[in-house]
C-alpha cells in the first residue's frame, strides 16, 4: 500500500461584496434596532451582492487570491471544489463556472453542500483525493450569496445573514511546506434537518406559483434548536481536535461564525479566551460556507497564525452538519 502523502494549505484568499448593509438598515421595516441585534447576535453590519452578482462571482475573487497566495496558476490546478447552498444555478455545478472562469482547463470540478459545513466538507474531500495521491493541487472554495435566500419579514433570519468566499490551495505538504492538514473529521444527523431548511425547489416542492407565494424558497430556523446543537458540537469537536496535544501548542481557533453569543459559549465549556479565537461576525454576519475560509483567510493577514502552531478549523449547519480540521501551521 502507498504510503500516504501529506497534505497542507499552500495559499488563502477571500472577497465580500462591497455593499455594506448595518444593522439600521433594517430599522425602517422591521421591528429591531442595532442594540439588539447586537446584544443578540453581535453582528453590526454585513455585505450583500449587487444586482448581477452572483455566487460564482465571489468564488472568482476569491479563489484567484487564493492562487496568487499559493504562487500557482489555475492551469495547475487538478480540482475545483466548491461548498454553496446557494448555487448559481440547480444545474451546472457553481464549481464548473468557476473552473472555466479562471481558466483551470486540466480538472475537475463539482460543488458540494453541507450548509455552513460546506468548506470543510470540500476541503476534507480534496485532502483526501491528495492524501490519496489521486490529485496534487485543488482549490477550495465556501461561499454564499445568501441575501437573495432570505425573507425580509422574517426578523429572526434576515438579520443573520451575509454574503462573501472564502478559498483555499491545499497541495502535498513537501511543495509548500506549511498549513500541514493533521486531523479532520465530518459528521451528520439527518434528524435535525428541520432545524435549519429551504423546503421550496426540490423533488418535494418544485418550484410553483404555489410554493413562491408560500415564501418556501426562503431560509427558514429554529433559533433555540440551533442554538443547543451549536455550543454543543463546537466545543466537543474543539477537544475532539485537540486531544492528545499540549493545550500550549494552540495557536487559533477558526470557528464558524454563526452567532457571537454561541461561540462564547462553547469557548466557555473548553475554559478558552478571545485571544486564541478569531472572530469577524461583526463585520460580515453569518455567511455559512463561507466564514471559516473568510476567517482563516483574514487570520492570516493580519498574521494571527504563528508558523508551527495549531489551527482548529470548526463548523456546523443545515443537515444538520459539522465538521473541524486541525492544521499545524
Amino acid at each position: 500500500m502507498a504510503s500516504r502523502v501529506r497534505v497542507g494549505i499552500a495559499g488563502t484568499g477571500s472577497y465580500v461584496p462591497e455593499r455594506v448593509v448595518p444593522n439600521a438598515e433594517f430599522e425602517s421595516f422591521l421591528d429591531t434596532s442595532d442594540e439588539w441585534i447586537v446584544q443578540r447576535t453581535g453582528i453590526r453590519e454585513r455585505r450583500w451582492v449587487a444586482e448581477g452578482e452572483n455566487t460564482s462571482d465571489l468564488c472568482v475573487h476569491a479563489g484567484k487570491r487564493a492562487l496568487e497566495a499559493a504562487g500557482i496558476s489555475a492551469a495547475d490546478l487538478d480540482l475545483v471544489i466548491v461548498g454553496t447552498l446557494t448555487p448559481d444555478y440547480p444545474l451546472p455545478s457553481t464549481a464548473c463556472l468557476v473552473q472555466d472562469r479562471i481558466g483551470a482547463t486540466k480538472a475537475g470540478a463539482f460543488d458540494v453542500q453541507a450548509a455552513c459545513t460546506g468548506f470543510l466538507t470540500a476541503m476534507n474531500t480534496a485532502e483526501a483525493f491528495i492524501a490519496a495521491g489521486r490529485a496534487r493541487r485543488a482549490l477550495v472554495i465556501g461561499a454564499e450569496a445568501l441575501s437573495r435566500f432570505v425573507d425580509m419579514s422574517e426578523r429572526g433570519s434576515c438579520i443573520l445573514f451575509g454574503d462573501a468566499a472564502g478559498a483555499a490551495v491545499l497541495m502535498p505538504h513537501e511543495d509548500c511546506g506549511q498549513g500541514e492538514v493533521l486531523r479532520t473529521t465530518l459528521g451528520a444527523d439527518g434528524s435535525g434537518f428541520e432545524f435549519i431548511h429551504i423546503s421550496g425547489g426540490g423533488s418535494v416542492h418544485p418550484a410553483t406559483h404555489d410554493t413562491v407565494e408560500a415564501k418556501q424558497h426562503y431560509i427558514r430556523l429554529k433559533g433555540r434548536d440551533v442554538f443547543r446543537f451549536a455550543v454543543k458540537h463546537m466545543s466537543q469537536l474543539i477537544e475532539e481536535m485537540l486531544e492528545g496535544y499540549d493545550p500550549d501548542e494552540l495557536g487559533l481557533i477558526v470557528p464558524h461564525q454563526v452567532n457571537r453569543r454561541i461561540i462564547d459559549a462553547a469557548l466557555d465549556r473548553v475554559g478558552m479566551t478571545d485571544e486564541k479565537v478569531m472572530v469577524n461576525i461583526q463585520h460580515y454576519g453569518n455567511t455559512s460556507a463561507a466564514t471559516v475560509p473568510v476567517a482563516l483567510d483574514e487570520a492570516v493577514v493580519q498574521g494571527r497564525i504563528e508558523k508551527g502552531k495549531l489551527v482548529v478549523l470548526v463548523a456546523f449547519g443545515a443537515g444538520l452538519t459539522w465538521g473541524a480540521s486541525l492544521i499545524r501551521w
